[in-house]
C-alpha cells in the first residue's frame, strides 16, 4: 500500500513498496507480469486516472486465473491488480487502548512476508475490538512483543529511549523503518537519548513513557492502555507527536526518492 499526498500529488515511498512486494512474490514462488519499472507506471497511471488527490493505493500480486486448485500450475499468467481507495473522514489521533491477544503469530517465514495471509491479522484485530480495544498485540513464541495486526509497535522508556522490537520474525514496515529514521533527529536534538532495536518484554512495553503503533494505515498513533495498564500518564507523548509530525511532513516535502509524482 502506498499514501499519495493530496497537496504536493505524489505517492509516498512508492518505490520502496514496489520492492517488497516483489521480494515477498518471490518468497510466495509468484512471478510477475511484469517488471519492475512497468508495474511502477501501471500504479502511477491507475492513480492518476482515478483522479483522486487523498487517499491510498494497494495492489497485489497473484498467480491468476485457474482452476481453484491448491496447486499454482492451474493458473497460466500472474495477474497484478490494483485499487485506489478515497479517504473520507478526518485523521483521529486520540489515544488508544490495545490488548495482549490470544491469537497465534504467524511463524517467522510468513510474518516476514507481505501476502493476503490475513486471517490470523484479522482475528487479531477483531478480538481487540471484542474487548473494547482498539486492537489486538501479538507476542512472539518466546513472550517478547512483535506487532499489531497491520503495523508495527514501538516504545519509549523511562529512560528516553526509543524501543522497537526488530524485524527478524516480523513484517519491517516501511513507515516504522522510516520513523527510525527521523528518530535520529530527535536523538541530536535531545528528545530521545538512543534508539534501540530488540527484544522487548511485555514488562518493559506496559512499564514505558510512550507508546505508538507505526504503519501506513495509521501513521503514528498514541497508545495509552494496554491491558489494564496505563501508559505513562494515559496521553500522548511528546515523542509519539514529533514522530507523527515528522512523517507527515515527509509526505508533504520529503525527499526526491520517496515522493513520486503523479500526472494528474
Amino acid at each position: 500500500m502506498s499514501h499519495f499526498c493530496p497537496a504536493m500529488r505524489h505517492l509516498y515511498e512508492l518505490d520502496e513498496h514496489i520492492e517488497r512486494l516483489l521480494r515477498s512474490a518471490a518468497m510466495a514462488k509468484i512471478k510477475p507480469p511484469f517488471d519492475k519499472e512497468c508495474i511502477r507506471r501501471i500504479l502511477i497511471q491507475t492513480v492518476s486516472a482515478s483522479k483522486c488527490r487523498k487517499g491510498s493505493l494497494r495492489y497485489w500480486l497473484s498467480t491468476g486465473p485457474g482452476d481453484f486448485q491448491v496447486s499454482p500450475s492451474g493458473c497460466h499468467q500472474s495477474a497484478l491488480y490494483a485499487i485506489v481507495i478515497q479517504k473520507q473522514s478526518p485523521s483521529n489521533h486520540e489515544g488508544v487502548k490495545v490488548i495482549t491477544s490470544s491469537i497465534p503469530i504467524k511463524p517467522p517465514q510468513f510474518a516476514v512476508m507481505k501476502s493476503v495471509n490475513y486471517l490470523p491479522n484479522v482475528l487479531l484485530k477483531m478480538q481487540g475490538e471484542e474487548k473494547g480495544a482498539f486492537t489486538g498485540i501479538w507476542l512472539d513464541g518466546d513472550g517478547f512483543i512483535a506487532e499489531g495486526p497491520t503495523m508495527n509497535v514501538a516504545f519509549v522508556t523511562k529512560e528516553k529511549e526509543l524501543l522497537m522490537p526488530d524485524f527478524k520474525n516480523i513484517l519491517s514496515g516501511l513507515t516504522a523503518k522510516r520513523a527510525l529514521v527521523h528518530a535520529q533527529a530527535l536523538v541530536k536534538d535531545g528528545i530521545l537519548r538512543s534508539i534501540r532495536l530488540s527484544n522487548v518484554s511485555v514488562d518493559e512495553g506496559k512499564s514505558a513513557r510512550e507508546m505508538m503503533l507505526i504503519g501506513s494505515g495509521v501513521i503514528v498513533h498514541p497508545v495509552v492502555q494496554w491491558d489494564d495498564q496505563i501508559i505513562g500518564d494515559g496521553k500522548e507523548g511528546p515523542v509519539t507527536q514529533a514522530l507523527r509530525n515528522l512523517i507527515l511532513e515527509d509526505m508533504k516535502s520529503g525527499p526526491a526518492t520517496i515522493r513520486v509524482p503523479v500526472p494528474y
